[in-house]
């Protein structure tokens, strides 16, 4: 059984810190930070819905699928 964790990647670069993903974020896993930037304090939080990674007009969100296998052991 697999529990399913994300990554939220803020590519600071091409965010022209619009608000549009800390805004629509359902779980405000994306909170609004210094200068209207977009910050993310705990990704555990993020459900994985996309819905900031497809409304961003810069394309600089990236949503990261890094499910962890539970109970599987390593070596």
């Amino acid at each position: 059984m697999a529990k399913r964790s994300f990554r939220v990647d803020i590519n600071y670069d091409w965010c022209k810190s619009c608000g549009i993903c800390y805004h629509m974020c359902p779980t405000k896993t994306i909170k609004e930070g210094e200068l209207k930037r977009p910050v993310v304090e705990d990704h555990s939080t993020c459900i994985g819905c996309l819905i900031c990674e497809n409304l961003c007009p810069d394309f600089a969100i990236n949503i990261v699928d890094i499910t962890e296998k539970v109970g599987e052991k390593n070596g």
